[in-house]
């Protein structure tokens, strides 16, 4: 990466130079020892052309192609909407051709946090009580129970907090068709999350999402103890609203002593399950902050942890990159599958994988979907892909994986955390404050001007790459505060309250 006082260039085959800061008509770039004078203003963060570009011939960034000039493209002109577009761009599948090799560390130099661990062996960095939510009928009185619950660390300062996973559906479904099962999945996976020492279970009673049945088919048990059933409440079996808020209030304080006898523990950074998500992407984020998170995957990777890189609609153009990172053949066309699912998916509806990038991400200066793909898949670092799960499926394999997910934010990393994450890693250009309780969630902000204008919502200052600082000191920074986070210190977006209300299962199918 070549970074000049004015602009950034990322591949010697770019076709491309990334505007550090808004720069004005008449100003002089250089890259590479070219000197390019700028044709017209170019906001931070966007695209100006490095050399001319005849109509139809391909534009790359990160070596790759992006898009096709939609018109003749002038050296010093800005690239974007109006002269780039992203039809027919394709690209070839070359299964497991580049799998890298890992430079594992050896067991005496293992790195350690201050983590929960569990009866199941599994380890948390938080210590919460669950109340879950069956149907959204019954999400009021599971928010009624929570309310009790709001100073709990005042008698049990062992205790993170008491939250309440509240949703829309569990009920219009096909019963045990795709939608119901993805829900028992989801709420399976966040009732029996490391960060979770136990759990109540709240229905109306007549939804299709049926208590007893989650409990049995998913085999819940309260604290990891196969003896010991967790404490159910239906609101019509208990006799309404009110008697069902007094049962559970009763539930949830009978099992405060229990969670709070919880106590950290040194645990290796083998036992971290950190999820990958972006937000508000912009220009900047495929050169400081996503590239700065893959290297703290890494290096997590190395210490023999897991690393999630998902949201496969935002993914898609740049897939033919991981399936080349691939460990197998079967691993590759486990994710070429899930790509194909998506294109169906979204046929039925009339709907593309292109209507991606949103306003916003225009906004900041990413033109097209394949541009966006890229930038955003430097989350993932550069080690082997191990796995392809489904959304809110276990996470199982160690390494690098991958999670089918939509590219919407709260509906993402609701699935990356019932599969098992325990902490959150969020990069974001344009100030997405996204949290996601029980798991903490560290702000990576991809711009300085971002940072200090959101400072109380921004964890760590990405945009450094933009002065010189190398990613692998940046990389540095995000791997040790994961660390730290893991440990105990409160992230941001716990620190402002937020992560409840982002709960938000993915809802596909029809409602009946």
């Amino acid at each position: 990466m070549d970074v000049c006082q004015h602009t950034i260039l990322i591949h010697p085959a770019d076709d491309v130079l990334i505007a550090k800061r808004d720069l004005t008509a008449g100003t002089v770039v250089r890259a590479s020892g070219e000197e390019i004078v700028l044709r017209q203003n170019v906001p931070a963060g966007h695209k100006v052309a490095r050399r001319n570009v005849a109509v139809g011939a391909p534009v790359r960034r990160y070596g790759e192609v992006i898009g096709f000039a939609s018109a003749g493209i002038t050296a010093g002109e800005l690239v974007h909407v109006h002269n780039l577009d992203s039809e027919n761009v394709g690209s070839q599948y070359h299964p497991s051709s580049d799998v890298p090799v890992v430079d594992f560390y050896p067991p005496d130099q293992m790195r350690h946090f201050e983590g929960y661990k569990r009866p199941d062996g599994r380890v948390g960095t938080r210590n919460y009580v669950a109340i879950v939510s069956t149907v959204n009928c019954s999400a009021s009185v599971t928010q009624f129970v929570r309310e009790r619950f709001r100073d709990v660390q005042r008698d049990f300062p062992g205790i993170d907090g008491v939250i309440a996973l509240t949703h829309k559906s569990g009920c219009g479904q096909v019963l045990g068709g795709e939608d119901h099962r993805l829900l028992e999945r989801v709420l399976a996976g966040y009732a029996r999350h490391p960060n979770v020492a136990a759990f109540v279970v709240i229905g109306l009673g007549c939804e299709v999402n049926q208590a007893p049945a989650l409990v049995e088919r998913h085999k819940l048990s309260l604290m990891n103890d196969p003896r010991e059933r967790p404490p159910i409440i239906t609101i019509q079996e208990s006799g309404g609203v009110r008697k069902a808020v007094e049962a559970a209030v009763s539930a949830v304080a009978g099992l405060l002593p229990r969670a709070n006898e919880a106590r950290r523990t040194k645990q290796p950074v083998s036992e971290l399950v950190l999820a990958t998500n972006c937000g508000g992407s912009d220009g900047n984020s495929g050169i400081t902050a996503n590239p700065a998170l893959g290297w703290a995957v890494d290096e997590l990777v190395r210490y023999g942890g897991t690393g999630i890189l998902a949201e496969t609609t935002e993914m898609y153009g740049a897939e033919h990159v991981l399936i080349r990172r691939a460990k197998s053949k079967a691993v590759a066309d486990k994710l070429a599958a899930r790509i194909g699912w998506w294109k169906r998916h979204l046929a039925k509806h009339g709907a593309a994988m292109s209507d991606n990038p949103a306003p916003g991400n225009k906004a900041g200066g990413l033109t097209t979907l394949f541009e966006k793909s890229l930038g955003g898949m430097a989350k993932g670092g550069s080690t082997p892909l191990m796995d392809v799960f489904e959304y809110a499926e276990p996470v199982t394999t160690r390494g690098f994986v991958f999670m089918d997910t939509p590219g919407h934010d709260p509906v993402s990393i609701t699935g990356l955390v019932a599969g098992g994450a325990n902490v959150i890693c969020f990069t974001t250009g344009r100030g997405s404050v996204l949290g996601c309780k029980p798991a903490p969630s560290i702000k990576l902000a991809t711009n300085s001007p971002l940072f200090k204008r959101m400072e109380d919502d921004m964890d760590i200052d990405c945009g450094v790459v933009l002065d010189g600082v190398p990613i692998e000191e940046v990389g540095r920074r995000v791997f040790e505060e994961v660390l730290s986070v893991a440990s105990g210190k409160k992230s941001k977006s716990e620190l402002s309250g937020v992560g409840e209300e982002e709960f938000a299962p993915w809802m596909m199918g029809p409602v009946l």
